[in-house]
């Protein structure tokens, strides 16, 4: 295997085409493309600071190296690519990739990250930025923070555990996902999915878990969340309380206490829900906002 050793490199396909390296603790300067249509490389140490270092490359490890933030749109359409240790601080990278391994990842601009890609596991990444994975199918997470909104849109395929999320709007259009050992916040999770499933979660989300064919939702706790599930397919077990429930179109919803239980005959089929509760604080058949506007 030939081995390029601390050199800065400039200048555009500065080593196109590449084939079975190891590159060790060079800098790839000013100049686009530097890596494109390379295979079999073995990336240690290295710096990237302009753009699209890795487009069309194949069988790719990346460690303990650094994409600065002109480094956008770097990782594109590659094909098998294990990174570690490594921070990823230009936005747009990674799309239409498959095969990507990611661990002791730092994505501190993570904005349109991950998008159209298949067969990623990730492990200890964090990631900031909005619309992370969208459209992504086959996604595995493990130990994963988020901060950043409408994440994973469109995905397929999605296993996130032991994991701390800070998204509104996530999971939206989404298929077959399931989380577990895990935190969520943000308005409007889930919506428009189909097969969520979600276990031993602590979710707080504001009209959280609405228009969803098929939620499961096993020993999970529910904090300041109201109109939860209106128009979804449930089959929910919630310890303690979630502040109110609104017009679930089917399936069986377990609480300790539901503070609102919200059911209007003329939106959905009462009877299709089944409603197990300790207590129920306060039943109604309109929401607020339309007995206010009755009232006017």
């Amino acid at each position: 295997m030939k081995e390029i050793i601390q050199q800065t490199l400039s200048g555009e396909r500065a080593l196109y085409g590449t084939q079975d390296a190891r590159i060790s603790f060079c800098t790839f300067a000013d100049g686009e493309s530097p890596l494109k249509e390379s295979s079999n490389l073995e990336i240690d140490n290295c710096l990237f600071k302009w753009k699209y270092p890795l487009w069309y490359t194949k069988n790719v490890t990346m460690t303990n190296s650094t994409l600065f933030d002109m480094a956008r749109a770097g990782i594109w359409y590659v094909d098998n690519i294990s990174v570690s240790d490594t921070v990823i601080e230009a936005p747009k990278n990674f799309r239409r990739a498959r095969g990507v391994r990611l661990k002791n990842v730092d994505f501190p601009n993570a904005a349109e990250t991950l998008w159209n890609c298949q067969d990623i596991d990730m492990e200890q990444v964090t990631a900031r930025g909005d619309y992370f994975a969208m459209n992504c199918k086959n996604v595995r997470a493990k130990d994963f923070t988020l901060v950043g909104n409408y994440s994973f849109d469109g995905g397929e395929n999605i296993e996130i555990c032991h994991s701390r999320m800070l998204s509104k709007d996530a999971f939206w259009n989404a298929e077959n996902v399931t989380v577990y050992d895990s935190f969520i916040s943000g308005e409007y999770l889930g919506w428009n999915s189909r097969n969520i499933t979600l276990i031993n979660c602590t979710i707080e989300s504001l009209q959280g878990m609405c228009y969803i064919d098929n939620l499961v939702m096993k020993n999970c706790r529910l904090i300041n969340t109201n109109l939860a599930f209106e128009y979804s397919q449930a089959d929910v077990e919630i310890i303690g309380e979630v502040d109110s429930v609104f017009n679930p179109k089917g399936g069986i919803i377990r609480a300790d206490r539901i503070g609102e239980l919200i059911m209007d005959g003329r939106r959905v089929k009462i009877d299709q829900t089944k409603i197990e509760a300790e207590t129920i604080d306060k039943k109604s058949d309109r929401a607020e906002w339309e007995r206010d506007r009755k009232e006017d």
